[in-house]
């Protein structure tokens, strides 16, 4: 692979994981709502499933890539339904209480991440439009989608950051904010579609 492929590619990867998606703005909704300690079980629910989609992206492209569009289009479908739903939990969630606040589950986060589209498209997408003309290797193939696992692990610690430095002010303003998340996850669905 070129440098400036290379370059391309790292472009890619970076823009697509810092973009607001399902596990990145459920990450930032957990730790303005329950803070980092309650939120964790799901934070590392997040991590796992990525990197367990992006191994079966990785699996699944090399072993049957002709079946590929029938199958994303199916997720697709899945994923926008997923993603409405936690939509409009996010945009109807009450004010955080310290007395109610329940932690949040490591499966919730990990099971999200397999109907997350997004994480499917961004490492297939990368693998096919980068990738598979350098190498077919299933060993690459999986370097790769570790590398990209890791790197969106990253970006979603720094939405969990974020999160974090903006706990207070989002206990002031939770509905807004609540509404303007809701409204990014609709945007998320309706860029499936488009």
């Amino acid at each position: 692979m070129s440098v400036y492929a290379l370059g391309h590619f790292l472009i890619y990867c970076v823009i697509n994981a810092l973009t607001p998606g399902p596990g990145n703005i459920l990450a930032l909704n957990t730790v303005t709502n329950y803070g980092w300690k309650k939120g964790r079980p799901l934070f590392f629910g997040i991590f796992a499933g990525y990197y367990v989609v992006q191994i079966l992206c990785a699996l699944f492209l090399y072993s049957v890539g002709t079946f590929l569009p029938a199958i994303l289009d199916t997720l697709k479908y899945i994923g926008a339904a997923y993603i409405l739903w936690l939509a409009y939990r996010i945009a109807v969630s009450p004010p955080p209480d310290e007395n109610t606040a329940k932690s949040s589950s490591f499966m919730k986060g990990f099971m999200l991440q397999f109907v997350n589209v997004k994480i499917y498209l961004f490492g297939i997408t990368a693998l096919t439009g980068f990738i598979v003309q350098w190498s077919n290797d299933l060993h690459v193939l999986l370097l790769v989608e570790i590398a990209i696992a890791t790197l969106g692990t990253i970006a979603t610690c720094i939405w969990i950051l974020a999160g974090a430095l903006l706990q207070s002010f989002y206990v002031k303003h939770f509905k807004i904010i609540n509404i303007i998340l809701a409204l990014t996850l609709l945007e998320c669905v309706y860029s499936m579609f488009a």
